[in-house]
């Protein structure tokens, strides 16, 4: 029987998220305690030596090395930034964090701030996470109180709403006052960041992690889970399973372990048709694919990703491309519009896919939306364009039955 194990959600329902008390009753703090008294480099070495603690907000990359990259860097101001931007859809597994265990993230910031040198900290949060904005402001005035925070300026920023903010480029500009919108790289951030300083911009998930590896050490962790991507991940189950649910699993886990121990498998005698892992820039596995384990190199071999730890279950009532239009319709709406592969693409493709949907494609639809998914892929400025039209490739290889169907019979 396949369990939980909880290491970042390890406080979440056995604390009050709103007494900094409790917090430090289970435990809290004494991770930074033991931090403050390393060599810098020595910390750094050891997240590195975790296992290579790779990011836990979809890109994969290796913590320590951002960090060492921040800490080499040489400058007269350095800053942390916890990415609390959560605007995927399917995707909840921060909230969870940033609701029930805010000091968490806090300590895991206060760690990097003194492991880089950093004396500012931001945490960037979804501007529809009214809650959560509540309860971190008032967490950081109790951390503050208690002088838990040093030398280090808390912060806490509501975003604009925009999806593309997620992308760490982007939201250093609309931390900045201006418009959310990628830029190139590099320079990247931990060279030259907010305000042209070396930056440490951290996933919620990755950060709340942090306090456990320097407490426990980087042996304990990187024995759990799968070794090139070690520990635990958390995940948001959604869609046509019993239990829609999060969940902290050891990377070693199966999909099928997910959907059908800990999600209760397909409800109402349907069958598993499809899951999308990642969030809606992610493409499609279907039944004979649920061994796969949930470790980001895994899910790249199975081209699929972890991206946001969402887990979308899709049973055998669907035509996909009905699931393909509100994708697309997300992507059109959330495009920034820097780039015209993007602004134009996501929009024309959003209305080819409504097209054939509502049965009134032709073949010559069809192989436009397959060209233009290419042109996108490769001509978008940043991945919320590249990977638009993930999930539209994945399924006209996965599913050409039901593009035809569409097609063929008119099926509105």
């Amino acid at each position: 029987m396949v369990q939980e194990m909880r290491i970042t959600l390890r406080n979440v329902g056995n604390i009050n998220p709103c007494e900094v008390n409790d917090y430090v009753m289970a435990g809290g703090y004494k991770a930074l305690e033991k931090a403050r008294s390393l060599d810098r480099a020595e910390l750094i070495a050891e997240v590195e030596r975790s296992g290579r603690l790779r990011g836990r907000g979809g890109a994969g990359f290796n913590t320590g090395l951002k960090w060492r990259s921040a800490f080499e860097a040489e400058a007269d101001q350095k800053y942390v930034i916890c990415n609390a931007d959560e605007g995927e859809p399917g995707t909840y597994k921060d909230r969870i964090i940033l609701e029930n265990d805010p000091h968490s993230i806090i300590e895991g910031m206060l760690i990097c701030a003194y492991t880089i040198g950093a004396t500012e900290a931001y945490i960037y949060c979804r501007g529809e996470y009214r809650k959560a904005i509540s309860i971190l402001k008032n967490a950081i005035k109790q951390a503050e109180e208690k002088g838990l925070t040093g030398e280090v300026h808390m912060h806490v920023v509501s975003g604009a709403g925009s999806y593309v903010c997620g992308e760490e480029t982007a939201l250093i500009q609309s931390l900045e006052g201006k418009r959310g919108e990628p830029r190139l790289k590099p320079p990247f951030p931990t060279i030259e960041g907010f305000r042209a300083k070396p930056t440490v911009v951290n996933n919620v998930e990755t950060l709340a992690t942090i306090p456990s590896i320097v407490e426990k050490g980087a042996d304990w962790f990187k024995n759990t889970g799968k070794p090139g991507y070690p520990g635990t991940k958390i995940f948001s189950l959604s869609g046509d399973v019993k239990n829609k649910t999060y969940m902290e699993v050891p990377t070693d886990t199966t999909l099928r372990d997910i959907i059908y121990e800990l999600g209760g498998g397909i409800p109402n005698g349907r069958k598993l048709k499809a899951v999308q892992v990642g969030g809606s820039s992610c493409g499609f596995l279907t039944g004979d694919m649920l061994d796969t384990s949930i470790d980001f190199d895994s899910m790249a071999e199975m081209g699929a990703a972890l991206g946001s730890g969402s887990v979308l279950v899709i049973d055998d009532s669907h035509n996909m491309v009905d699931i393909l239009v509100s994708i697309m319709e997300f992507f059109a709406h959330e495009s920034c519009g820097k780039c015209v592969p993007c602004r134009e693409g996501t929009r024309r493709m959003a209305d080819l896919i409504g097209k054939i949907a509502k049965g009134e494609g032709t073949e010559q639809d069809l192989e436009l939306v397959s060209k233009l998914a290419g042109y996108m892929k490769t001509s978008c400025f940043c991945m919320l364009g590249q990977s638009a039209t993930t999930a539209i490739s994945s399924a006209l290889n996965l599913f050409e039955e039901d593009f035809q169907a569409k097609l063929i019979r008119g099926e509105a």
